[in-house]
């Protein structure tokens, strides 16, 4: 394969900006761009981001305005969501007694709210289990499922686990314990453990072709079958059957906050959802938003960035239980008590996740400057708690441009090591991880191309290391694609408008899959730069014509970037277009996304 870094130029000629990156422009079919400015009779621009994110002619109508009655699937199509619904609604209109267990992540939490508040529109109640993190590990255990037993229950709803937990599931099997699992993970084994039912658009049989569905969207499919088979039987609560378009603000935030593509009915998911959720009908995301300080949260950022890491911080940190019980709570005390934990948990989260990113920093420099061609970084430490590894390895992959492993261990942290992975495009870690659990280096690990875990013995740190630096010698291509940044068009400060920031809006929500558009600022000078928070830097940007733009760059005060702004050097900067709050209505910055100085 080309090396496409060598094969095209650099854009504004930027080989190797502050952060060690080339920009790039983003491949785009110019013939698709005019064919769809035209069709649609939109600016050119927005035909641009159209093609450049391969959005066929055909399909740009729903794309641009997806609907739930255009993209919704036939909950048939997915294997066992019959069966599945059969056995729910069953529970639900003979008083079964049924728990859910969640994962201790968003995309959990979303799930089991999902579930629970369907549940209580019948009157019933769920019994709810959250594993911890620590303790228990990822998904079901024979423990758990015996716990429930004792607690009463007769089926459990799995979401967002279960379909690899086979060992559990067998143990439930014994102790005449039934199991609906509803999943989105990847599954390696052809044969399905023993259950009434497995849901999992992920499941090989499996023929929705759904498999981009994140677990609260495969939920959410789920209450369509229970309504539409509850309609066939004639059946309903005193108050009607649910109107599930209440909750979408729910399934919204779990396909965000697991980064799921964003195409199809995840679109529709998403664009919906924000709106439900700026109207803060849920108690518990309105207890989180005003502790959060967020007035009326409706965008993909409020979502991924603000209410998304403190949602997760129990898992991470604290009580694995409290986002899910927050998210399904009616209580508007219970609501803001749990909400202000979390917004606690949160902080002590960034400060531990601080601790350990320094810590790994040094060791992967260490290692860069012995080694500088290894292909991943592989660290680890005594007391790096093992709720925040896999952010501090996302932190290292975008510093150095490649796959990072982060493994933590010691007392208090569980009884072995653990490690958390993220990859760049092209280098598929979880195979990788999965097959040094095979040749005997790890105790367990697997996971998908761009994310892994794993457990291992911490006196065999140095070995997996040289191993997995072994494995991707040759990734030579793929890590220089990993330093890419892709640019859709040079703007100048003065064309920096809310007239372009709605234009480049139509075309959103952007996220995983649906990238959002980045632009270089040329030739600026900074003026004005002031640190704001620890480590963030607030500039105004000064084209060659006089105009000014406002700029706010996060975690760079103390790098390069923030010693060349300081400076006053001429600078090209990338970032994405965003409304300036601060300034008031009518007013939009740049958030920097990286900077290069100007030859």
């Amino acid at each position: 394969m080309a090396d496409k870094s060598k094969t095209l130029p650099a854009f504004l000629g930027v080989t190797q900006s502050l952060s060690g990156k080339v920009w790039r422009a983003r491949p785009c079919d110019e013939k698709l761009a005019a064919d769809h400015a035209r069709r649609l009779g939109v600016p050119d621009l927005v035909g641009r981001m159209l093609a450049s994110r391969e959005v066929a002619l055909d399909d740009a109508e729903l794309f641009l305005n997806p609907t739930l009655k255009d993209l919704f699937p036939d909950p048939s199509t997915f294997a066992d969501m019959d069966v599945a619904a059969a056995a729910i609604l069953d529970a639900i209109v003979s008083g079964r007694p049924t728990a859910v267990f969640a994962d201790y992540d968003v995309d959990g939490g979303t799930s089991s709210a999902i579930l629970s508040r369907y549940f209580r529109a019948w009157g019933r109640e769920l019994i709810l289990y959250v594993p911890d993190r620590l303790n228990e590990g990822f998904g079901p255990t024979p423990f758990a499922f015996r716990e429930l037993k004792k607690q009463g229950a007769e089926l459990v709803v799995t979401v967002d686990c279960g379909a690899a937990a086979i060992d559990a599931l067998k143990t439930a099997n014994e102790i005449g314990l039934d199991v609906v699992v509803l999943d989105h993970h990847l599954m390696h084994d052809e044969h399905t453990p023993p259950t009434i039912a497995l849901v999992n658009p992920n499941r090989p049989d499996d023929k929705s072709g759904h498999g981009f569905l994140a677990a609260a969207g495969v939920v959410f499919v789920m209450i369509a079958a229970l309504n539409r088979l509850a309609r066939k039987r004639g059946v309903a609560p005193p108050g009607g059957l649910p109107d599930p378009m209440k909750w979408l603000d729910l399934a919204a935030l779990g396909t965000l906050c697991d980064m799921a593509p964003l195409k199809g009915v995840n679109r529709a998911f998403v664009t919906r959802g924000l709106s439900v959720l700026e109207q803060l009908a849920n108690p518990g995301l309105k207890a989180l938003a005003e502790v959060s300080g967020i007035e009326a949260p409706k965008s993909v950022y409020h979502a991924t960035f603000v209410l998304g890491p403190r949602l997760n911080a129990g898992g991470r940190i604290g009580d694995p239980w409290t986002a899910a019980k927050l998210l399904a709570t009616d209580d508007r005390a219970e609501a803001i008590r749990l909400a202000e934990k979390l917004n606690f948990q949160n902080a002590e989260r960034k400060e531990v996740e601080a601790g350990i990113l320094k810590l790994a920093t040094e060791q992967a420099e260490q290692r860069l400057a012995a080694k500088p061609d290894v292909g991943i970084i592989v660290v680890g430490g005594e007391g790096w708690h093992p709720g925040v590894i896999g952010i501090v390895a996302g932190r290292l992959k975008e510093k150095f441009h490649r796959p990072a492993v982060v493994i933590g261990w010691g007392e208090g942290l569980g009884p072995v090591a653990r490690g958390s992975g993220r990859s760049v495009p092209g280098v598929n870690l979880g195979e990788l991880i999965s097959r040094a659990a095979k040749q005997g280096l790890l105790l367990s690990g697997g996971g998908h191309a761009m994310a892994a875990g794993l457990s291992i013995d911490p006196a065999r740190l140095n070995e997996l290391r040289e191993h997995l630096e072994a494995e991707t010698k040759g990734a030579t291509f793929e890590l220089a694609e990993a330093r890419v940044l892709e640019i859709d068009g040079a703007l100048g400060p003065g064309a920096a408008n809310v007239a372009l920031l709605e234009l480049i809006e139509r075309v959103g929500p952007f996220g995983s899959g649906a990238p959002e558009p980045m632009f270089a600022v040329p030739n600026i000078a900074p003026a004005g730069a002031r640190r704001v928070g620890e480590n963030h830097m607030a500039f105004d940007m000064i084209g060659e014509d006089g105009q000014r733009l406002r700029a706010i760059a996060f975690r760079v005060a103390d790098g390069p970037e923030g010693q060349a702004v300081l400076k006053g050097q001429r600078l090209h900067v990338a970032g994405r277009l965003r409304a300036d709050t601060w300034r008031g209505k009518g007013a939009v910055q740049i958030e920097v996304a990286d900077i290069a100085v100007a030859e």
